[in-house]
């Protein structure tokens, strides 16, 4: 069994200091910021023992059998709002109605799996109702921001030739915005009714929920012919969790509880890149 653990900053004494715990039979240096700890004898009280001096120290820690390899893949999934950009876009819409409150309970609600997505979309979407279609333009110009690791990421990715899905429950306006700017192969997500330059509140066609989400990767990785043991794919609520469940790996990023435990990587400190140091 190997451990890669890994930082962000001046974390190098921390990363020894952890992995001495593991009395690994070789340690590798996978990059600055990063420690590959290789014939580990994996115990629950070990691991107990590092999860817990891990979090103290900031650092993510990931066990994998082996060695991966970035090209063993050939696509990566993504979700939009929260994982590869850091903000709930219809959270700051609401923020131009001054309802943000009111919608980020119902995100949060959502996120956490207390809520049916579709339902709680409808609720979010219907209170947007007359407001000016020009409030999207201004998240995405003033609000939207690239999460930490996301380029470096992408162009990693690309660069070894994987193909790239965004697929989000949130909204067309960004998705295709963001497919432009950092070229991206593929994207699905929710398109917002305009009628005479104001939002109506309504969602025009199928909704993006969970099971929209899943078969959306499994659609593009027909059309690729490849199995979606062959994807990447990362989220951070529990909408996520059926396109994350038939993924060959699955990475929660800065994710709720509930997809944390069933992912088979957490990074809640390192950025999206954190991933490359996964798979070398």
């Amino acid at each position: 069994m190997n451990l890669v653990l890994q930082g962000v900053g001046d974390c190098a004494a921390r990363l020894q200091r952890i992995a001495a715990l593991t009395a690994p039979k070789r340690v590798v240096t996978v990059s600055d910021n990063a420690l590959r700890c290789e014939g580990i004898t994996y115990t629950p009280a070990l691991r107990q023992t590092i999860e817990i001096a891990a979090q103290a120290a900031h650092l993510d820690t990931t066990y994998m059998m082996g060695v991966r390899r970035l090209d063993e893949f050939k696509l990566v999934a993504m979700d939009m709002d929260s994982t590869l950009i850091t903000i709930e876009c219809i959270d700051e819409i609401a923020d131009m109605q001054g309802l943000k409150p009111q919608v980020a309970e119902i995100t949060e609600a959502a996120m956490r799996g207390e809520l049916d997505f579709s339902e709680s979309l409808k609720r979010r979407v219907a209170l947007l109702e007359g407001l000016d279609a020009n409030a999207l333009e201004r998240v995405y110009e003033e609000r939207l921001r690239l999460s930490p690791g996301a380029e470096r990421m992408l162009q990693a990715v690309q660069a070894a030739g994987l193909k790239t899905l965004l697929v989000s429950g949130g909204f067309t306006f960004f998705t295709e915005r963001l497919k432009t700017r950092l070229g991206l192969d593929y994207t699905r997500a929710n398109e917002l009714e305009i009628v005479d330059g104001k939002l109506t509140g309504k969602v025009i066609g199928e909704i993006v929920d969970a099971d929209v989400k899943r078969k959306s990767v499994e659609h593009v990785c027909a059309a690729l012919g490849i199995m979606p043991e062959q994807a990447i794919v990362m989220g951070d609520g529990a909408n996520d969790l059926k396109m994350m469940g038939i993924a060959g790996l699955s990475v929660a990023f800065r994710a709720k509880p509930v997809v944390r435990e069933q992912a088979s990587v957490a990074l809640n400190y390192v950025g999206l890149d954190g991933i490359l140091n996964l798979l070398q």
